[in-house]
């Protein structure tokens, strides 16, 4: 059973991520051959203020 963990700065829709994980699913259900059931997919969001890049936080950016 492949898994997949998505890291994300919280903001997106739920549409957003609905189409992620259903673009993510066929993929997987494409290259790895399994059914998508088979594929457990989580969406693990950050706030903006406990995320950084370049020594900035993405609330700053």
């Amino acid at each position: 059973m492949p898994e997949i963990i998505v890291y994300a700065v919280a903001g997106r829709t739920t549409d957003q991520k609905r189409g992620l994980v259903r673009d993510m699913t066929e993929a997987m259900v494409k290259n790895f051959g399994v059914t998508a059931d088979a594929v457990t997919i989580q969406i693990v969001e950050a706030d903006k203020d406990s995320k950084a890049k370049g020594g900035k936080l993405f609330s700053e950016r």
